[in-house]
């Protein structure tokens, strides 16, 4: 009979993903997967790509499972999580912080746990996922010259509202956002997933100001985006157009448009 880690190798792609009661947009999970081999995982395409091994305990109700990481921005830390497999779903409830476990598949609001699905690709398991992934790493790295170039967008930035689609998100998912951005690289994290990070180019000579990507990481990766953007003191407005499409002239998103406005407030500059 086969064991869970069994019935857990090869590769998985992410359907769905649900954080403290917000449910993600489907674009940010497009390219979302995690391959396990052995007992090691890699998870890439939802913005940062992480690695570790994985722990499971049967004997419980419902089943646990422990992510060790190892590689990527969640290194050295471990999330605490049930499981369930059927067939060729495996839906899991993470904590992505703290040493709570979830007792149920439910992510309420402040509660810090994500529910994710994933259902089973007809991709081979991917044996050699790890140095894939750390190939795409350094190879983001080397692509990054002039990151240490700072701009007058510098420093940790929280999130204060985002609207995409013209569809606001909800507040319970609002706090958990936070912006970083370090030279000409900026990455924006949801907890402890990296959901997108881009070189840029911006013109704060330009009125509106502009500010253009090249997503390396997330659903985006490897697409280019034009945007505006404002800065009064340390209130930051960023208007970001749908790949291909062509750049706001204002600071809002509306029904159909495919841009993204988010609103910051800088926390600290580096």
């Amino acid at each position: 009979m086969l064991e869970d880690i069994d019935l857990l190798q090869g590769t998985w792609i992410v359907t769905g993903l649900e954080m403290d009661g917000q449910q993600m947009p489907a674009a940010m999970l497009a390219n979302g997967r995690i391959a396990v081999h052995g007992k090691r995982f890699v998870s890439t395409g939802i913005g940062a790509e992480y690695e570790g091994t994985l722990e499971l305990d049967i004997s419980q109700t419902p089943r646990h499972l422990n992510m060790m990481f190892d590689v990527g921005p969640e290194k050295g830390n471990t999330n605490f999580c049930i499981y369930e497999i059927k067939g060729d779903q495996w839906k899991l409830c993470i904590a992505t912080h703290g040493a709570t476990r979830p007792s149920g598949f439910v992510s309420p609001p402040g509660s810090g746990f994500a529910v994710e699905t994933l259902r089973r690709s007809d991709a081979a398991p991917t044996s050699d996922g790890k140095s894939r992934a750390k190939s795409t790493r350094k190879a983001t790295e080397n692509s990054s010259p002039g990151k240490e170039t700072a701009t007058e967008l510098e420093g940790e930035w929280r999130m204060i509202a985002g609207i995409m689609n013209g569809k606001a998100m909800d507040e319970s998912m609002v706090k958990w956002v936070k912006r970083v951005t370090h030279g000409t690289e900026t990455a924006v994290h949801a907890g402890p997933q990296v959901m997108m990070k881009a070189e840029f180019t911006s013109d704060p000579s330009q009125s509106p100001k502009t500010i253009d990507y090249l997503n390396t990481a997330g659903a985006h990766k490897g697409k280019k985006q034009q945007g505006i953007y404002e800065l009064r003191g340390d209130e930051l407005k960023v208007c970001i157009a749908a790949p291909g499409a062509p750049r706001p002239t204002k600071l809002e998103s509306t029904p159909g448009d495919g841009s993204t406005l988010t609103i910051w407030e800088r926390v600290t500059a580096r």
